[in-house]
């Protein structure tokens, strides 16, 4: 693979009481890949390569098809501008040509450089790379390559269905995830990036997506280190048979004489949509007995895990309920009544509060719990942590706290997403930036003026991030977990 990071400077000729004096006007970073060469923007101390296709556009012929290399190319071409993000209802400019993935790197800093792989959430169904809560720029500025990755959505990512079957049918979207990485493998040198030091991270659908990129044989040997934020580690994968089950209803709310290929992508988005409202897990990675073969819980158990460093946590309060429905529909998943309920949380007087609360502790504060139990019984270095910090102007009015970390691991503000900070929030944010920064490059998140954060395996310690104080410590919801995993 060749590689290549050089600058380029434009001058021109500018002409002032007659003479002409040469000046630069602009400097514009440039990266030789197989795709041609990238001229990328500087802002700052960070140059950014937006839109990068990693792999053929998805489209006609290709649509529901593993990703396929793009041609190579030896043409110069612009990196300014984000791609089109993934196909998904209510986002402008959305499209199915979106295998496209945004590098961010320090201006004028030699590497090899540690390379973190920022893998969106949104349910599988929704979201983007190209957000600006997730600007790699304040991770750049440390010395890192922070690549973003948009993957297919819904159902163009999730399809599963006997007429797809050519190549493996379903988990598109995962396959995409794959390529990228590929993509990093090969190409990342020419951005000054270490191909051999890389660290993949993400919260909600994307911390799923690495867990099971963790227990994918085709990945293992592409990434070095992961971090799990709010991974709903317990979740139930669908079966092969549940999912072209929903697929043959995918198709039936489509019209069963489409052709699939070639559906207007207005219509697949209805029938999406159709789908949806009926049940919000219609579209997700399933068992497919290829690259997915089992439940995150169930591969951790049996050790099938890369044993690779590993971070790992969930939030504090990972979703807020605001009426009854909710309340009730969370308990009778469960099983669990309002009396059992009051026993768990007796400090709390709310029903609706009460019923977030156990959401949280069941869904992701148990499962995050195991997984850093059963990986660190694997001799991986395992750091598990909470986060419980609420943002000062927030405090008086908290809204539900699923991704709220991603402002202080990007450090981004003032964009939709990501208020101001106080200076208060800057500390914590610079805290819990420099504890992923040290990990990627390292495989320890500690370092110099940090809290210490004390491995998992010592006593199932936990680094809790709250308003008052970071620290390690025991799990002081220990007794509570433990009732929530029997």
């Amino acid at each position: 693979m060749r590689s290549l990071f050089a600058l380029v400077v434009v001058s021109s000729l500018l002409c002032w009481d007659g003479a002409a004096v040469a000046q630069a006007v602009g400097q514009f970073p440039f990266a030789l890949t197989r795709e041609g060469q990238m001229l990328g923007a500087v802002e700052g101390e960070v140059a950014s390569f937006k839109g990068l296709a990693y792999a053929a556009a998805p489209v006609g012929a290709l649509r529901w098809r593993p990703p396929q290399a793009t041609a190579e190319n030896s043409e110069m071409r612009t990196a300014y501008q984000y791609g089109a993000p993934c196909l998904q209802p209510s986002l402008p400019g959305a499209s199915e040509d979106c295998l496209t993935l945004n590098v961010f790197r320090p201006f004028g800093v030699d590497g090899p450089l540690p390379v973190m792989v920022f893998i969106h959430d949104g349910g599988f169904v929704g979201g983007t790379a190209n957000d600006p809560l997730f600007d790699g720029a304040k991770l750049a500025q440390a010395g890192l390559i922070v690549v973003t990755v948009n993957y297919r959505l819904g159902a163009l990512g999730w399809l599963a269905h006997p007429a797809l079957s050519e190549g493996g049918s379903g988990n598109y979207g995962l396959m995409d995830q794959i390529a990228a990485l590929h993509w990093v493998h090969d190409n990342i040198a020419a951005f000054g990036g270490d191909a051999n030091n890389v660290t993949l991270f993400g919260g909600g659908a994307g911390a799923t997506s690495i867990a099971l990129l963790m227990l994918c044989a085709q990945s293992g040997d592409l990434f070095q280190k992961a971090i799990l934020q709010s991974l709903p580690g317990r979740a139930r994968l669908r079966s092969v048979q549940e999912a072209e089950a929903m697929g043959r209803q995918f198709v039936a709310a489509l019209g069963q004489e489409v052709d699939l290929r070639v559906a207007a992508p207005a219509r697949l988005l209805a029938a999406e949509q159709y789908l949806l409202a009926r049940s919000g897990r219609s579209f997700a990675p399933a068992m497919d007995g290829s690259l997915v073969r089992e439940d995150v819980a169930a591969g951790f158990a049996a050790g099938h895990e890369s044993r690779i460093p590993l971070i790992i946590g969930s939030n504090d309060d990972e979703t807020l309920f605001d009426g009854e429905r909710e309340i009730g529909e969370t308990l009778a998943s469960s099983g669990e009544s309002s009396d059992e309920l009051r026993k768990l949380y007796p400090d709390i007087a709310r029903p609706s509060e009460r019923a977030a609360k156990f959401y949280t502790d069941k869904v992701f504060s148990e499962p995050v719990r195991l997984l850093a139990r059963l990986h660190a019984a694997t001799g991986a270095p395992t750091f598990r942590y909470r986060f419980a910090y609420v943002p000062e102007a927030r405090r008086s009015n908290p809204d539900g706290g699923h991704g709220r970390e991603l402002q202080f691991i990007f450090g981004v503000e003032g964009v939709p997403g990501a208020g101001m900070l106080t200076r208060a929030d800057r500390e914590v944010a610079n805290r819990m930036r420099s504890y992923w920064i040290n990990f990627a490059r390292s495989g320890d998140p500690n370092g110099p003026d940090l809290p210490r954060w004390d491995a998992a395996a010592d006593r199932e310690r936990l680094l809790l991030i709250a308003n008052d104080r970071i620290a390690s410590g025991d799990d002081p919801w220990t007794e509570r977990l433990d009732r929530l995993a029997r």
